[in-house]
């Protein structure tokens, strides 16, 4: 008898010692992720502190340098404003996003909530739409804009965003079990209007993937060079990558350090934003995983 406890406290006491190793490696991996993850931006916002020369030079430095005021003065010293082309980026960037995540959930609650002749080949069509490369319509979308007369204004960067088949897809996928249809319809006999019951039930419910979509729709818009580059003609409202882009465009002299500080002023707000929402996308991943 007390030579099975004592194998049966070997064996304990060697699950507990594996247990501690897996743990351990699992710990491991995801620093060595977590530092993956961070070296490219830490490398970027010391190459915004450092001049060209010593970009060309040497490559790799996890050093900063002194010349992030030489290379702010050269930012500052073209033709655009930077806190100009920052504003503009971050209106187009936060109406198309705002635009795009409640129209799309709308749609997408259309979708789920209510049945009518042509649902399925509504959803047909916007699936059909999402394979249309945006680069294919932008010569039509141009000439409507050139002929109303409307190709510097920054409001065809936003109002478009409402027709965003990739997100009423990815909407509607979370809609369908994440609704439950009794809760519309107890809040119908209530006497609740339809956008009542939207806003204040749908709405909510949907959080988790708002914020994820939010974040895919914020980075994407505030990135987007294409677009703004076709129809903006007028300095004052560039955006942002349209300011980085003339920067690369030097015809005396390219300041690598000035381009790398344009990126790192590019990409700080998508760093607030990730980490802002990104609490919500921890919950949604929880609540899936406590609802599977």
């Amino acid at each position: 008898m007390a030579d099975n406890n004592i194998k049966v406290d070997m064996i304990q006491t060697n699950n507990k010692n594996w247990t501690r190793i897996y743990h351990i490696i699992i710990y491991i991996v995801c620093i060595f992720l977590a530092v993956l993850s961070i070296v490219p931006f830490w490398l970027m916002f010391v190459n915004a502190t450092r001049n060209t020369i010593q970009i060309q030079a040497n490559s790799i430095s996890l050093i900063p340098s002194k010349y992030l005021m030489f290379n702010w003065k050269v930012f500052t010293g073209k033709d655009f404003n930077p806190a100009i082309g920052f504003m503009n980026s971050l209106l187009i960037a936060a109406g198309s996003t705002v635009l795009a995540l409640y129209f799309s959930s709308l749609t997408a609650y259309a979708q789920i909530a209510y049945e009518w002749k042509l649902k399925n080949a509504f959803f047909s069509f916007i699936m059909a739409v999402m394979m249309v490369p945006g680069q294919v319509t932008m010569i039509g979308f141009y000439q409507m804009c050139f002929r109303l007369g409307l190709t510097n204004n920054r409001l065809l960067l936003i109002l478009p965003a409402i027709a965003a088949p990739s997100m009423v897809f990815f909407m509607r996928q979370y809609l369908q079990p994440a609704l439950s249809m009794e809760i519309v319809h107890s809040a119908r006999i209530d006497g609740a209007k339809e956008f009542y019951i939207f806003n204040k039930i749908v709405l909510p419910i949907m959080k988790p993937a708002l914020a994820t979509q939010a974040i895919f729709s914020f980075v994407g818009n505030w990135n987007n060079l294409f677009t703004p580059l076709v129809l903006l003609t007028q300095p004052k409202k560039y955006t942002m990558p349209i300011m980085v882009t003339l920067l690369r465009g030097d015809i005396y002299k390219t300041e690598l350090g000035s381009i790398y500080l344009g990126l790192t002023l590019t990409v700080l707000p998508l760093i607030v934003v990730y980490l802002v929402l990104s609490k919500y996308i921890i919950a949604g991943v929880a609540l899936g995983s406590v609802k599977g």
